[in-house]
């Protein structure tokens, strides 16, 4: 796999499909290109179309580092876990169930990466390629892809894409386009971005739970199986109940989390504590409504996520093991000592905008049509989280 460094060498040489690199594409020292805007700074790397950082104001006016990430953004490729840390997986983000789909009745299969299902499209998914920079302003970046028919297995026909990164006051903003000029092909996109509000600094806790959330539209959600598949079924979250977040403003993400079920609640068969599944957005009262609203009392930060898609996958990291370090950028110092801390369990979560999971193989969700790309057509996805202070 080429290298951070020699990709940079390579793009600022060579034009592409679409378009190389554009004016000012330049990374700075560290090999990351930066946009900033008043109370937010915004940092990128090709590789995956990545945000490597992202800096928002604490309560006490402190610039704090709220996405995970590493220090070296030469180990982004080398990293075997591979979190998918804040990038672009496609041309399918989420599972397909069985590695298959339909499009007029024929059957593609796809590569088997998570069990019996594709995740991301396989293990050559658009989160672990390097992506071209074709424009790059002080406030706004553009990455740009080409991906060749079949570069993951069963997803035949090319696909072009682009994803715009821009702020403005206190605001990350993105945009994605893309279209299929050859053949009908499946495509759902996502930014799958992994926050602690707190950026490890809380000396109580590393854990997300004391984050609150609120999804106002999002009292129903697709039901999983023990592999984090949607059978099908969509349930409504009563009140108070492990998967609510629409009743009331406030509520801790881990407001559950000494009811039996809490425990499981994911799947796996009772290893997965927590959450990592789908929620509807039904019924927002505007287009610009505000859908998710993720706070942190220590820090005093809200985020706050304006959408144009169906709804949201919550992922609360609960297949973090410890072993992945944190950027220096997110220490906790304790009277002046570093104190030592890695990315647990439950430390983080995943809030990912997106269409219905393997909405492919489930057309009674009515969400085929939004999925399959064909010639002549174009798939846009928009985005932003606003920051403040809670």
């Amino acid at each position: 796999m080429k290298s951070i460094i020699t990709y940079f060498a390579v793009i600022m040489e060579a034009a592409t499909v679409l378009g190389g690199p554009g004016k000012g594409a330049k990374p700075d020292h560290d090999g990351r290109y930066t946009i900033a805007a008043p109370g937010i700074k915004a940092q990128f790397i090709p590789y995956g179309a990545t945000l490597t950082n992202l800096f928002v104001k604490d309560k006490n006016g402190n610039d704090v580092d709220v996405v995970l990430g590493y220090d070296d953004v030469e180990y982004y490729p080398k990293d075997p876990g591979h979190p998918v840390y804040n990038a672009i997986p496609g041309r399918y983000a989420n599972r397909i169930g069985k590695g298959k789909y339909t499009i007029d009745g024929e059957e593609y299969h796809t590569e088997l990466n998570d069990g019996n299902n594709t995740l991301h499209s396989g293990t050559n998914n658009w989160s672990y390629r390097f992506w071209n920079v074709t424009e790059h302003t002080p406030t706004s970046i553009t990455f740009a892809i080409s991906d060749a028919s079949n570069s993951s297995l069963g997803m035949l026909g090319r696909v072009d894409s682009t994803v715009t990164y821009s702020v403005s006051k206190n605001t990350w903003h993105i945009k994605m386009n893309a279209v299929s000029p050859e053949r009908k092909t499946p495509v759902l996109l996502t930014q799958h971005t992994y926050f602690n509000l707190d950026a490890y600094k809380n000396p109580a806790t590393n854990k997300i739970w004391d984050h609150t959330l609120y999804m106002p539209y999002s009292a129903r959600y697709l039901e999983a199986d023990q592999s984090a598949l949607p059978t099908g079924k969509i349930l409504t979250a009563a009140p108070g109940s492990i998967n609510d977040f629409a009743s009331a403003a406030g509520l801790a993400l881990g407001h559950a989390r000494d009811r039996p079920g809490f425990a499981g609640n994911c799947g796996a068969n009772g290893a997965c504590e927590g959450y990592n599944g789908y929620w509807l957005i039904e019924d927002k009262p505007s287009t610009d409504a505000v859908v998710v609203s993720l706070a942190s009392p220590f820090s005093g930060v809200k985020a706050d996520l304006r959408t144009d898609q169906p709804g949201v996958v919550l992922y609360s990291c609960n297949w973090m093991d410890g072993s992945a370090q944190l950027k220096s950028t997110q220490k906790l110092v304790v009277n002046g000592t570093a104190v030592p801390r890695t990315v647990g369990r439950s430390s983080c979560v995943a809030i990912e905008a997106q269409d219905y999971p393997d909405g492919i193989n489930h057309p009674e969700w009515g969400r085929v049509d939004k999925q399959i790309l064909g010639p002549g057509e174009e798939y846009s996805w928009e985005s932003s989280w606003t920051f403040r202070l809670v």
